[in-house]
């Protein structure tokens, strides 16, 4: 049950957990220009110092990231100790830093985009969305009006997506053609 506090005019709703993100999640919002919608739907959003990291890589190669500094509903937060980070080949440093918050705050939410990082969440039995699961949800909101056009930019994007990756979204968010 969230916690609500009350205003004046307004009853909000406050997070229920703490959420933690990934850096693809962070690069496809940006480049699809859908970025703002994060602080819409989860308030303060906390990303490890990995992902910091791996952005400054990616801005150094000319990649368009976000410049992180300017988000100020994002937060860094340094892993305090290597020993909680998942030590398994073919995770990237950044999901593995999420999963390591996610272990620390098991009522956290996750989100990344990444197969075996999500397998992972889900063996560690963490709640993880992703990407796509961010636009149904913002659509759900009322934050969006559409999200095939959007999936189809994060496409243009170097987004992998496969057809029943992009059915499955589009039937969740109320775009699937019947026919």
């Amino acid at each position: 049950m969230p916690f609500r506090q009350k205003s004046w005019h307004k009853t909000y709703l406050m997070p229920e957990s703490l959420t933690f993100i990934n850096t693809s999640p962070l690069l496809y919002l940006h480049q699809v220009e859908q970025l703002a919608i994060l602080p819409k739907l989860y308030g303060t959003i906390i990303a490890p110092a990995a992902v910091e990291q791996e952005l400054s890589v990616g801005r150094e190669r000319g990649v368009d990231v976000p410049e992180l500094g300017g988000l100020n509903w994002l937060q860094i937060q340094t892993i305090e100790s290597d020993l909680t980070v998942p030590n398994i080949v073919d995770l990237g440093r950044g999901e593995a830093e999420v999963i390591a918050l996610g272990l620390q705050n098991p009522t956290g939410l996750l989100i990344l985009d990444d197969q075996l990082g999500r397998r992972i969440a889900a063996l560690s039995q963490l709640r993880y969305t992703g990407t796509l699961g961010i636009l149904v949800k913002a659509k759900q909101a009322g934050y969006l009006t559409a999200v095939s056009p959007i999936v189809a930019k994060l496409q243009t994007k170097g987004m992998w997506l496969t057809p029943a990756i992009i059915k499955t979204t589009l039937k969740l968010a109320g775009e699937a053609d019947e026919s």
